[in-house]
């Protein structure tokens, strides 16, 4: 369980509140903020399209499992939408969605 644990890959997505600057180039207010473990590693417009960006990132370095836990208030259809886009991609990996409350974060993802 600990080398699983500790072989687990994280992000976020977050919207910005103001202009940035940050590791992956300059966001303004509005963006949509990929966090790969900690660090802006992608800069959208759209949260569904930059929640794919993110998730093909991470599993093209490998994994077996992707968790998502959505925020009761991100846009509709956001994790049926991941789900299937992992389904098209990705065949030998699982994905498991969990939902949190209001005023959570868009969007985390885990994949081990």
């Amino acid at each position: 369980m600990t080398a699983a644990a500790g072989a687990t890959r994280y992000a976020e997505l977050a919207v910005a509140e103001r202009q940035s600057f940050t590791s992956a180039g300059v966001c303004q207010a509005g963006d949509v903020l990929g966090l790969i473990e900690g660090d802006v590693a992608v800069i959208g417009k759209d949260l569904h399209q930059t929640a794919r960006t993110v998730l093909d990132r991470m599993l093209s370095a490998g994994g077996e499992l992707v968790t998502l836990v959505v925020a009761d208030d991100a846009p509709p259809g956001l994790a049926p939408d991941l789900e299937a886009h992992v389904r098209r991609g990705y065949l030998a990996v699982d994905t498991t969605t969990y939902h949190a409350g209001t005023g959570a974060p868009p969007l985390l993802i885990g994949v081990e």
